[in-house]
């Protein structure tokens, strides 16, 4: 893989099955039906859109997600467009594959004349945080999520 070229662009109906099994390798704590589910429901929208990542022969090695949200914690604009999810194999990180989906949304979203891009990682997620500062998102905010079940 090592400076081998990939490919960027928007997933198609004969994706599904990579993403399927690139999101269950993100989201392990999901069952396939609710990701199968899910990846329906991205197809389906206008507001949401999933890329992959793949070498000149068609393999997949990377993916992300991103949909318009109403806002987003720390980010001016609204809508504002969110990076849901972002995923490379573990073979081929630190190859440019995550640093090319960033620059391929970038653009997407700028030529739409959206002004930002959010996104969000659980805070013990180092590598997740190194990788969006090298990915030139800068911290805006840390919080602490609450929850109280309702009889």
């Amino acid at each position: 893989m090592a400076g081998a070229p990939f490919i960027i662009r928007e997933m198609a109906d004969a994706d599904r099955a990579a993403w399927l099994e690139m999101r269950a390798e993100l989201w392990p704590e999901e069952t396939i039906v609710a990701h199968a589910a899910e990846i329906d429901e991205w197809y389906k929208s206008t507001t949401a859109w999933g890329f992959v990542a793949e070498l000149p022969n068609g393999f997949p090695v990377g993916f992300a997600e991103v949909a318009l949200r109403p806002y987003a914690n720390g980010c001016d604009s609204r809508p504002v467009a969110f990076l849901e999810g972002i995923w490379v194999r573990p073979a081929c990180r630190r190859r440019g594959v995550g640093v090319g989906l960033i620059a391929h949304i970038e653009r997407l979203l700028s030529a739409r004349g959206y002004r930002e891009l959010g996104s969000d990682t659980e805070f013990g997620n180092t590598g997740s945080r190194a990788a969006h500062r090298a990915w030139g998102f800068c911290e805006t905010e840390r919080v602490v999520y609450f929850r109280k079940s309702l009889r």
